[in-house]
């Protein structure tokens, strides 16, 4: 058997409902969710469970909700005893692999994401900048249709590179807009704008990295027990200091996700569990290799059934 990864999934998963099975059925995974409420003194637990999806939906909400729902369904997999010999996270799902890698508590985890979401918001007013998802287009070209719209004054940038054909960029409002006109006239099948508050992942979001640099300073952040695959470089974070300063670079800099992916099947990976809300990533990763074995655990049912698929294999 192959070595396995644990993924967890960023802002764009959340539902209503989430993490309420795991908490109903599990006492550790119930913690957690507490833990989140007192940590941030509010009902945190009440939007997850009952929404409305609009409300839970905003940044501020949407970021520690996902974590907490990804920490408390991990709990059913550790007490199954599945270990991950990777870990990862799409932007805000990078928290959660640090969490589930022992680089930071989760109490300061949660209470660094609201953070994160409120800096975020603030960067940069509402409907000044934007992201759209551009399909069926080479990175290469697309990156030079970026560095042109920018030097015309009009800043946008790749933020996610997800998987083959499906890169999403991100910018001024009117930079995002002449980038995806400029990717369709090259060729691009699809460029879809994404319901976002903001742009994220683009230097737009440098001031909200400065000020998040001193929430980060307030609290502890360990070496992790097992290499957590960072965004920025798609290469192995263990170290405190590093882990910090990548942290921080994220917030403007590209999610590069299918090159984190492709670097986990070269360590050996064969075997991929998203852990929390939704399959965003599930879906992700298939298009990257269809080789390799994608699992999504959101509650205890669907745990059972890697519990399960795991035991054949070995």
């Amino acid at each position: 058997m192959g070595k396995i990864a644990f993924i967890f999934p960023g802002q764009g998963s959340q539902s209503v409902g989430m993490g309420k099975a795991a908490a109903e059925a599990n006492e550790r995974a119930k913690a957690i969710i507490e833990q989140a409420d007192a940590r941030l003194v509010f009902p945190l637990s009440d939007i997850m469970y009952n929404g409305p999806q609009e409300k839970l939906t905003l940044t501020t909400n949407a970021q520690p909700a996902l974590l907490t729902a990804s920490i408390a369904i991990l709990q059913l997999l550790i007490e199954a005893g599945i270990q991950p010999d990777y870990t990862a996270g799409h932007s805000l799902g990078e928290y959660s692999a640090l969490v589930a890698a022992g680089a930071m508590s989760f109490e300061d985890a949660v209470y660094a994401v609201r953070k994160r979401g409120e800096f975020m918001e603030e960067a940069v007013p509402n409907g000044e900048g934007t992201m759209a998802a551009v399909l069926g287009m080479d990175r290469d070209l697309l990156l030079d249709v970026c560095e042109t719209v920018s030097s015309e004054g009009h800043p946008v940038q790749l933020a996610n590179l997800n998987c083959p054909g499906q890169i999403v960029i991100s910018g001024s409002k009117l930079g995002v807009e002449l980038a995806s006109e400029r990717a369709k006239e090259k060729g691009a099948k699809r460029v879809i704008p994404l319901q976002v508050s903001g742009p994220f992942h683009s230097a737009l979001m440098k001031p909200a990295a400065e000020k998040f640099r001193k929430v980060l300073d307030e609290i502890t952040i360990k070496d992790a027990s097992i290499p957590v695959v960072a965004n920025v470089t798609a290469n192995e974070l263990i170290k405190a200091t590093e882990i910090k300063n990548k942290l921080i670079e994220q917030l403007y800099s590209p999610v590069l996700w299918e090159d984190s992916v492709r670097y986990m099947i070269n360590q050996g990976v064969d075997t991929f569990i998203e852990v929390g809300a939704g399959k965003v990533l599930t879906g992700l990763v298939k298009k990257i290799d269809r080789s390799v074995s994608v699992f999504n655990v959101f509650d205890p049912e669907s745990c059972q059934q890697v519990i399960d698929a795991l035991k054949e294999v070995q």
